[in-house]
């Protein structure tokens, strides 16, 4: 800290006497001028009171001169602060506003302060504040010198999840206009003091560029922990991302307990009581979680109990992972299933798949599948495929989540054109790839008013055991290359549909589930995860290089 120096000047006046006798006194010191904002004041330099002034006539009885009174010690030096620096933050800032001063730092009788009448809302967020900073929590509407006060802003004081964080006069302030809002200011200043040892003084105004954020996750081909899953949720949530997707449902198990098809389920599997506790945390943490059983294909667990559901080709083939889609009997018993999940989660969006329908890889599927195309035709029409079957399936599924009040979304290989069914047109679309069977250019669907969110196979897939030429991504390319606008390949659609583009997720697929472990996986991702946190925050150029940034989430 660079610190200068602060004098009072003093101030001699002579005064002439009538008689020609020049008599000099002393005047005390006055400071040199007031401080400037945020800088505190000098204390005044002590004066010195005036000697005795010598008398006009010599006299036998003037005493001997008094000895000099001793001076006061100079005043300590006002430390003159530099305007701060914007915090270094994994995702960065997006705006801060210097200020002079020392910022602010825990001390032992800091508090996190919940005003009372926000208590209700933001008690969770102060507790978990409190307790990673290593400080008390309070409700108070009287903030002391020290504090972190945390407060709820009025309707419409901002952008949802948006926050202001001010550092002035030994405080901090963290404000928004919802409960996420003034989480991610308090993630924010966790970050700061980790990092740094302090937040530096000044305001941050923050918000995400995109709503949806966040990791996909196969829990089906590969089973993982709770304790791992809700570490994941943690890192998450301090990376500022709100959406965990669970894929529980695969050729290979079925992973969550079930009460109405207990016979599907595979060992080791996650109970209920444990989903919950998952689902809870992710709440606290302001993190929504998307569940996904995926059909028609996709079901070889499902149908290992269920064989009478396999999908069979004119030769009778089995189809792997694909279920019968015109026995009423596969869409009675997938229908149940989500019925019965449904509570289970709470989140606004269920994911219901649609994707890699095996049945519409054949050259002709018509041919190769005569019931299916009966069914069809029955069902749309004299002319009507098989997609158009696999389109009413997908619409189907799509009915059942949202008589429940959720969202639907599927994969964009499940969203067909040219045919007599079309898809939903809330079914928000899952965009993964353009090399599957019914996979369509981006464009296509964004033309079609389609709301999209990014899971690009090119940089944004995890692949356990690196299959198909899958590499594992180290988050470079993702912080140099990707935006949300590149959905397939390396190519970005024309900015003109930003506002298409809900977000992006990071996906961990377990398809050789043996070649990494559990912590493998968490030390894989990390990078990626935080490049991607940055990218759906603020979509603009990163101010940081990656080697620096890579450090600095190293650090964080």
């Amino acid at each position: 800290m660079r610190q200068t120096k602060q004098y009072g000047r003093s101030h001699v006046i002579a005064t002439a006497t009538v008689a020609a006798l020049v008599t000099l006194a002393a005047v005390p010191g006055c400071a040199s001028g007031a401080p400037g904002p945020g800088e505190a004041r000098a204390p005044a330099a002590a004066s010195t009171p005036p000697s005795t002034p010598p008398s006009t006539e010599p006299s036998a009885t003037t005493p001997a001169a008094t000895p000099a009174t001793p001076q006061a010690p100079a005043p300590s030096p006002t430390p003159a602060f530099p305007l701060s620096k914007a915090p270094r933050t994994v995702p960065a800032v997006r705006e801060h506003v210097p200020a002079r001063g020392p910022g602010w730092r825990p001390a032992p009788e800091a508090r996190v302060v919940v005003p009372p009448a926000d208590s209700a809302a933001l008690a969770d967020e102060g507790k978990l504040l409190a307790g990673e900073l290593g400080i008390g929590f309070a409700e108070s509407a009287t903030p002391r010198k020290g504090d972190v006060e945390l407060a709820l802003g009025s309707k419409g004081s901002g952008t949802p999840e948006s926050y202001t964080l001010t550092v002035s006069n030994g405080q901090v302030r963290i404000t928004g206009p919802d409960q996420a809002g003034v989480f991610y200011g308090t993630r924010t200043l966790k970050q700061e003091v980790s990092g740094g040892g302090s937040a530096p003084e000044g305001t941050v105004r923050d918000a995400p560029a995109k709503p949806q954020r966040g990791l996909n996750l196969d829990i089906a081909r590969k089973h993982f922990t709770p304790d791992w899953i809700e570490d994941r949720l943690r890192e998450m949530a301090d990376l500022k991302l709100n959406q965990l997707g669970l894929h529980f449902s695969d050729d290979q198990a079925f992973r969550i307990e079930s009460d109405t098809h207990p016979e599907i389920v595979s060992t080791p599997h996650l109970t209920k009581a444990q989903v919950r506790g998952i689902t809870g945390l992710a709440a606290r943490l302001h993190i929504a979680v998307v569940p996904e059983i995926d059909s028609p294909g996709h079901l070889g667990a499902v149908l290992r109990a269920y064989p009478g559901l396999q999908l069979r080709d004119v030769q009778g083939r089995a189809v792997k992972g694909a279920v019968d889609i015109a026995n009423p009997a596969a869409a009675k018993l997938v229908d149940e299933l989500l019925r019965e999940y449904l509570p289970l989660f709470p989140g606004a969006i269920w994911n219901v798949g649609a994707d890699e329908y095996q049945a519409l890889v054949y050259r002709d599927p018509q041919t190769s599948f005569p019931k299916l195309t009966a069914a069809a035709r029955q069902r749309y029409g004299p002319t009507a495929r098989v997609q158009d079957l696999a389109t009413g399936w997908l619409n189907d599924r799509a009915a059942v989540v949202r008589s429940a009040g959720r969202a639907p979304a599927a994969w964009n290989d499940g969203f067909f054109t040219g045919g007599l069914a079309q898809p939903a047109r809330d079914i928000q679309v899952e965009y993964w790839t353009g090399k599957e069977n019914g996979a369509r250019p981006p464009l296509e669907y964004l033309r079609e008013g389609r709301k999209v969110v990014n899971l690009n196979d090119e940089y944004l897939y995890y692949v356990l055991g690196e299959p198909n030429q899958f590499t594992y991504p180290d988050g470079r390319r993702i912080y140099e290359q990707w935006t949300p606008l590149v959905l397939r390949g390396t190519t970005a659609v024309p900015a003109r549909y930003a506002g298409q583009i809900l977000g992006a997720r990071f996906a961990v697929w377990c398809d050789l589930a043996g070649s990494q472990t559990q912590a493998q996986v968490a030390a894989g991702i990390r990078l990626p995860l935080a490049a991607l946190s940055q990218k759906v925050w603020d979509s603009r150029p990163p101010a940081l290089d990656w080697p620096t940034f890579k450090a600095l989430a190293g650090r964080l």
